[in-house]
């Protein structure tokens, strides 16, 4: 049986263009509650791994409540992409704003 016994903390950095989720920037955006929800079950999945590498828990069990954290980051950027096209992005096309367009391309180039 393979356990992890080191846990490594990490500061996260998290980078918000002006009117993108949070802030008065939001206003257009639909599902910043499922958003917020989404990012909880996952930062909950993460403290999940957190405390079973400290347990010394078996590696599979780790790796399989890893997918569950990715499966929420994953579902959460869908739902976040698919806001943001629907509000910004389409705002961005009427008023000729190839900046935006090309954030949007940089964000996604980041995220996959």
């Amino acid at each position: 049986m393979c356990g992890l016994t080191n846990v490594y903390e990490c500061d996260i950095m998290i980078i918000s263009p002006v009117g993108g989720y949070g802030g008065e920037g939001m206003a257009g955006h639909t599902h910043t509650k499922a958003v917020l929800n989404r990012i909880a079950r996952a930062a909950g999945h993460l403290n999940a791994v957190k405390a079973m590498v400290e347990e010394g828990r078996d590696c599979t069990e780790v790796l399989i409540q890893l997918s569950a954290v990715r499966a929420e980051i994953v579902g959460t950027a869908k739902v976040i992409l698919k806001d943001h096209m629907q509000h910004c992005i389409v705002t961005a096309v009427k008023e000729g704003d190839a900046q935006a367009l090309e954030a949007l391309n940089r964000a996604i180039d980041q995220f996959l």
